[in-house]
């Protein structure tokens, strides 16, 4: 489509065609061109004004925005004028019957042509990076962090025609860029005197170009800013910006998953490659929080086949539309089935025959699968059981199953049920040939149903954020990060072995709350109270990752390690399987409490409660509860 910048760029080309050749001419005689040769010069004037506009117009030069222009852009150009000139001696070749033409005008030329269509280019950007960007009234603007991300903040900030902030500085801890530029902007110091930065150079925003930062860090940024009463924004995680590109739009508010941030996982890529790409994967609870994304980040290894399997029909269709539009080289198959219908998942085993299993299906909200104890078992116990049976009968080169650091020491329905899963995954796994690999791990940042969300929620209401008691702590990582280290446990072991990640140091969930209320721009106590609800039912103060008598190993992963293998025999498992499956199939609790406790020796429930238990507890639970339950008590807040 022409347009009137097109054309004005056009007809620069076009004067800039001609001034090379005669700078060219000037050159080859000594700047003074001889009578006789001036015909010789026109002649090669107007086959280049013919042929070497044509082929910059096929090269697409005029479909550029040279607002963008870069080292790519000038190999572009090379390379359309070095066929240009050829095309041009050519032509005059067969003009002057292959008489010769004085070949230094020609090297001349398409150096001269080269330099000054590249200048162009590049002096319209600096120009307009340096006035035009820089014109701006946008908030004075500190960068912390003048590395790769700063740089290309700050040059996407200057591409913008109206640009929301004016950079004033950079902020840097390395030593050797203090006093130094990088773009024309100076790096006035390092974190540790931002405050006294900013309110030197009346900063009013500050933008944290640290994607690789750990939470400790982030967090003495944010504090800094938060005393010096400015605004603060970051840039997305490194994994986010693996393709080396950015724009102002992804700059974002601080978030408390940027807080709690962790170092970066290094992934071993060949190793992962090595079982995932060209296989057959099948995903169980794939529209889940942790299964949808396994099935994003396998889907980057190119799998021949990725099978998504869940019961909940519309997150199915949300996953699926989703890798469709962002890997459409990738076979997606949607699958609706219940991993309880043992007919269902052997038929999807036997007809699409899956290299990969990644077990992700399980009901996970401890409250809830106490107020269900019989839903929890068939679905956590058999449901898992039916996935290693598919696996060991069709055959499965691998089966990762998730688990929970719940799992340990369980003092509720869910954990003993996923113990049971684990305990029987074991004792298959001796006798088959399918890898089975079990990877435990705590809580998940933003999962479905996880306390941030609910955080989030309570803290847009306007109050109060509840938190079950002062004393919880919980261990918590990213579901990136979950989700990719649960692809390198999948690559590693010989098979049966239990991997426990590397979950980091636990954290206060009342400290969580805080600083969500902080970083919300709020006071925590004035503006958003916080109240104690006393702990949910089978719910723990602290998590473990271990057994007692599970010996820990390190693994060629420093954040994946291994837990010792213990011989389980599989016959005394299927016998209490078989009176677990009774009890759920009957409704009858006390007695599948009895079958659990058998099956995970471990198991020692465990309720606590502020007030009265609630009613729906006492209904499914009423052995806990022989005489009427004393009157609720009063929830009162909690103060400092």
């Amino acid at each position: 489509m022409l347009t009137t910048r097109r054309l004005i760029v056009f007809v620069c080309d076009l004067i800039l065609i001609s001034v090379a050749l005669y700078l060219a001419f000037l050159m080859r005689f000594d700047f003074s061109i001889p009578e006789m040769q001036m015909s010789l010069f026109w002649e090669c004037l107007l086959v280049v004004l013919v042929i070497k506009p044509l082929v910059f117009i096929v090269a697409g030069f005029y479909t550029s925005l040279w607002r963008y222009a870069s080292i790519q852009d000038a190999f572009e150009i090379l390379k359309a004028v070095c066929m240009s000139s050829v095309l041009s001696i050519f032509a005059l070749l067969l003009l002057h019957q292959f008489n010769p033409v004085p070949r230094s005008i020609f090297v001349l030329d398409g150096v001269l042509v080269f330099g000054l269509l590249a200048a162009s280019r590049l002096i319209w950007r600096a120009y307009r990076e340096t006035y035009i960007s820089r014109s701006c009234e946008g908030p004075r603007t500190l960068i912390v962090g003048a590395g790769e991300a700063g740089s290309l903040l700050l040059k996407e900030i200057r591409r913008q025609p109206h640009s929301a902030y004016t950079v004033v500085g950079f902020v840097d801890d390395d030593p050797e860029k203090k006093g130094m530029k990088l773009h024309g902007i100076p790096v006035l110091g390092g974190s540790k005197q931002l405050k006294s930065l900013i309110v030197a150079n009346e900063i009013q925003d500050v933008i944290i170009a640290m994607p690789s930062a750990v939470g400790r860090t982030i967090m003495g940024i944010v504090e800094s800013c938060k005393n010096a009463n400015v605004t603060f924004k970051t840039l997305p995680s490194i994994g986010e910006l693996i393709n080396g590109t950015l724009t102002v739009s992804q700059i974002k508010n601080v978030e408390i998953e940027d807080l709690l941030g962790r170092e970066p996982v290094v992934l071993d890529r060949t190793l992962i490659g090595s079982y995932l790409t060209g296989k057959r994967v099948l995903v169980s609870g794939a529209g889940g929080s942790i299964g949808s994304e396994i099935c994003r980040q396998v889907a980057q290894f190119d799998p021949e086949k990725l099978i998504l399997l869940d019961q909940a029909e519309t997150p199915l269709y949300e996953i699926e539309k989703e890798l469709i539009a962002r890997f459409p080289e990738v076979r997606i198959l949607p699958l609706i089935a219940d991993i309880r219908d043992r007919d269902k998942i052997m038929l999807a085993f036997e007809e699409y025959s899956p290299e990969v299993v990644f077990h992700a299906a399980a009901y996970k909200h401890v409250p809830m699968m106490e107020y269900n104890p019989t839903q929890a078992v068939l679905n956590n116990v058999f449901g898992s059981q039916n996935i290693a049976d598919a696996a060991h009968e069709f055959k499965v080169r691998n089966l990762v199953m998730i688990s929970t650091d719940k799992a340990v020491n369980p003092t509720n329905i869910m954990g003993a049920t996923k113990r049971a899963a684990e305990i029987y995954i074991q004792a298959l796994s001796r006798g088959s040939s399918t890898k089975f690999t079990t990877v435990r791990f705590g809580n998940v940042l933003g999962s479905n149903g996880s306390v941030i969300p609910l955080f989030k929620d309570q803290i847009a209401k306007g109050g109060p954020v509840t938190v079950t008691d002062k004393r919880i702590i919980r261990y918590f990582m990213t579901i990136p990060e979950a989700t990719q280290l649960v692809l390198q446990a999948g690559s590693m072991g010989s098979g049966s072995e239990i991997l426990v990640l590397d979950m980091g140091d636990p954290v206060r969930i009342i400290d969580l709350a805080e600083e969500l209320i902080r970083l919300s721009g709020l006071t925590p106590y004035e503006d958003i109270d916080i109240i104690v609800t006393g702990l949910r039912p089978g719910e723990k103060l602290f998590e473990e990752l271990l057994i007692d008598g599970e010996g820990i190993l390190p693994t060629a992963h420093k954040k994946i390690k291994v837990l010792a293998p213990v011989h389980i025999d599989m016959q005394p498992v299927r016998d209490e399987l078989d009176a677990l499956y009774e009890a759920a199939r009957s409704n009858d609790v006390n007695n599948l409490m009895e079958s659990l406790k058998r099956l995970v020796p471990e198991f020692k429930p465990s309720y606590s409660f502020v007030g009265e238990a609630p009613l729906a507890f006492q209904r499914v639970r009423p052995d806990l509860f022989p005489t009427k339950p004393s009157k609720i008590a009063k929830v009162l807040p909690l103060r400092k």
